[in-house]
């Protein structure tokens, strides 16, 4: 699951972002942190998520911070001073003060990169029809009496020309019924 971790100096700022983050409906588990130490702890037993924290936690710089995070973690650092860098690809800074949708918008764009989406399902090929698998026998059986093939030898056969050609495995099997039944 996702999560949201807020790690600032001051309670009351804490308190604010987590009531904005909660009010907004982001489906995001908010934990709250003093120390950096309790932000690692947090975070190493989540999926992905952001950091909300000040520049200087009581234990660790933000840059210190960054460093230990696990990849799957951006931050968003909380300042006033422009001279603040972005160390990491994943960490971006908001300027104080800022509007709740800046805020909101910044924990979305720093948490797109790591949202999981559920795998494609692979589709299996659709299930032959008894006739076509009695045409890719024929065609094998063709295959075996007239190029002296075994029956993995002219399958394969079918198969990599079907690829070649960009065709359906069947279109090939009766076209080379068709080709060795002209001969």
């Amino acid at each position: 699951m996702g999560s949201i971790i807020i790690a600032l100096s001051k309670t009351e700022n804490t308190n604010t972002i987590a009531g904005i983050i909660r009010g907004s409906g982001l489906p995001y588990d908010i934990s709250i942190c003093d120390t950096g130490a309790q932000v690692l702890q947090v975070a190493n037993n989540r999926d992905f998520g952001v950091v909300i924290c000040s520049k200087r936690l009581r234990d660790m710089s933000y840059i210190e911070l960054a460093d230990m995070l696990p990849e799957c973690f951006g931050t968003v650092i909380f300042t006033k001073d422009a001279s603040v860098e972005c160390v990491r690809h994943n960490m971006v800074k908001l300027m104080m003060p800022f509007h709740k949708s800046d805020l909101l918008d910044t924990i979305e764009m720093v948490t797109a990169n790591f949202v999981r989406k559920p795998k494609k399902k692979r589709e299996l090929p659709p299930k032959r029809s008894d006739d076509e698998k009695k045409l890719i026998d024929k065609a094998k059986l063709v295959l075996i009496n007239r190029n002296g093939m075994s029956e993995p030898e002219a399958f394969r056969y079918i198969q990599k020309n079907s690829m070649d050609c960009g065709r359906k495995f069947v279109e090939t099997a009766q076209m080379i019924l068709t080709l060795y039944s002209d001969s």
